[in-house]
């Protein structure tokens, strides 16, 4: 039986040969027309999907009190004075950018022309980068408040239990360069250079370059003045550094104090140090403090080091914790380089159990075994040294590694790979944003695992 039943015998079509394949030009196909005109009735509501995580962050914003980002707003209704935008907006861009990877007020301000999230969180108001950029400045403390906040709400809903805290340090890649660190004797020669360039842009004032407009000649001045300040603060940091160097000889031998180099101070951001990261290298960077509760692996406390050292760093964040939550953990957990003898006394008198490695050798000369007090230990160090001889302590500790490199991961993701401000004050406002971007995703998620 024939495949097809037809009234006439077809032709088999024939396989054009090579050079007779269809001209591009000639081919009849649907190309596109770009400079027609396109009536589309369209909202930004529904372009975006409901289950967006820019529809969460913004759903969660609206149920914490944010007044304290509107304090400083002066225009109010029945009263002269031009609108602003509003701070929950540039709050949602910052986060929503941050769970997105993205650390730039320039990215983002691209992004509110070019992304449908974006624009949706935006809401036809108007961003440019300046505005996004001076908004993390401006609201550090009402930063700190949201993420103090944030942490009570989750504790009444159950959330975060606070019963083991795990703390830890990432060293992040500041906005410096190797090349700009200087010894005091070539900060004070650009000292000189940066104030003889500030007068004669000062004199040349009188008599303007006609090949350059005021608007040139003021950013001229401008970045003089600043040139100046920035080798200004390195000066004055200079002191606190050298004075480190010399209590860092004091603890060495004689072969190793030479090996000390001398005191440098960058002028690009006076307050980074040169580090030693996690790949061996050595790089200019901030050492950031953060403590996660190990149920949750919700951030519960943030800090920024500029010595480059764990060592003195869990008292004080723990009492962030405190102050925070206003709740003391039962156990806090730390690696090796966080354990001195003085901060394990001041966290075990503070009634909290100290989980961490003990730097002392297995076997010692005397005969003494682990986990016996050694010579000059406080009461509160021989707990801790017999504590972590035990199965249990052991267990327990493994959780450190589970809980704050998580969050280390997860920080990472967020851009904390190098940091795109400078100064220490300036990076606090980055990690404050991280946090609480890194919180209210973690809300999300454990809202929706405990149908809250």
């Amino acid at each position: 039986m024939m495949a097809e039943d037809t009234l006439f015998e077809l032709p088999e079509p024939e396989t054009p040969k090579a050079e007779e394949l269809t001209n591009p030009q000639q081919a009849r196909v649907l190309r596109p027309v770009r400079n027609q005109v396109e009536w589309i009735a369209r909202d930004l509501d529904s372009w975006l999907p409901d289950d967006h995580p820019a529809r969460a962050i913004w759903a969660f914003l609206e149920r914490l009190d944010l007044s304290a980002f509107y304090a400083s707003i002066k225009s109010v209704m029945g009263h002269a004075g031009h609108p602003t935008t509003d701070p929950q907006a540039l709050l949602a861009l910052w986060l929503y950018a941050i769970s997105q990877g993205i650390g730039s007020a320039r990215q983002i301000a691209r992004l509110c022309r070019e992304h449908d999230a974006y624009r949706w969180l935006c809401g036809g108001v108007p961003i440019n980068y300046h505005t996004l950029s001076d908004f993390r400045v401006a609201h550090q403390e009402a930063l700190d408040q949201l993420l103090t906040e944030i942490l009570a709400t989750m504790m009444d809903a159950g959330l975060v239990k606070l019963e083991h805290v795990a703390q830890d340090g990432m060293r992040v890649r500041a906005s410096a360069g190797a090349s700009s660190f200087r010894r005091e004797s070539s900060l004070q020669r650009c000292l000189t250079e940066a104030e003889q360039q500030v007068a004669k842009l000062a004199a040349e004032r009188e008599q303007p370059d006609p090949g350059r407009n005021a608007r040139q000649e003021a950013a001229r001045e401008r970045a003089a003045r600043e040139r100046q300040q920035r080798v200004e603060k390195a000066l004055r940091r200079m002191p606190q550094i050298q004075a480190e160097k010399e209590r860092r000889k004091k603890t060495r031998s004689k072969a190793e104090r030479e090996k000390v180099p001398e005191a440098r101070v960058s002028t690009t951001d006076s307050e980074c140090r040169v580090m030693k990261m996690a790949d061996g290298g050595f790089r200019p960077a901030y050492n950031l403090q953060m403590a996660a509760d190990e149920s949750s692996q919700v951030i519960v406390a943030v800090a920024v080091d500029t010595t480059g050292s764990d060592g003195g760093q869990a008292p004080p964040v723990l009492e962030q914790v405190v102050r925070r939550t206003d709740h003391v953990p039962e156990a806090y957990l730390i690696d090796g380089s966080f354990a001195t003898l003085e901060d394990v006394t001041t966290l075990e008198r503070r009634g909290v159990k100290v989980y961490a490695p003990q730097r002392a050798p297995k076997t010692t000369t005397d005969g003494r075994k682990p986990g016996q007090p050694h010579a000059g230990d406080t009461p509160e160090v021989a707990r801790w040294r017999e504590r972590m001889e035990t199965e249990e302590a052991k267990e327990i500790y493994k959780e450190r590694a589970a809980t704050a490199e998580c969050v280390n991961a997860h920080a990472r993701r967020y851009g904390l790979t190098q940091l795109l401000v400078r100064g220490a004050d300036k990076v606090l406002s980055v990690l404050l944003l991280v946090a609480i971007s890194h919180n209210l995703l973690r809300w999300i998620t454990l809202s929706a695992g405990a149908g809250v």
